[in-house]
């Protein structure tokens, strides 16, 4: 029989807080921040989208992250480190 994947977190991954910006917090039952694991942009969306399946749309429509200040968009290997601060934004576009 095959294990199912591992989609609990494992103790000694790091982990980000993440704020959330604006509507996104409905997708999360109202939380202005959350944890997730990750080191990079990729795999803190990819946590996002897995522990809070509301947020999905919203990640498939394009979503941007602040990391330290600075805005990213599908910058997937961006790193993160447990202390940055991080904030999810629904896409961030402009000249």
């Amino acid at each position: 029989m095959a294990k199912p994947p591992d989609t609990a977190p494992s103790p000694g991954r790091p982990r980000v807080k993440v704020r959330l910006w604006g509507s996104l917090r409905a997708a999360t039952g109202g939380k202005e921040e959350v944890e997730v694991e990750g080191t990079n942009f990729k795999q803190v969306i990819d946590a996002l989208a897995r522990d809070y399946p509301a947020l999905r749309p919203q990640i498939e429509r394009g979503v941007s992250l602040a990391i330290d200040g600075v805005i990213y968009k599908e910058s997937w290997f961006t790193p993160i480190n447990p202390d940055s601060e991080v904030v999810l934004m629904p896409l961030m576009v402009g000249g």
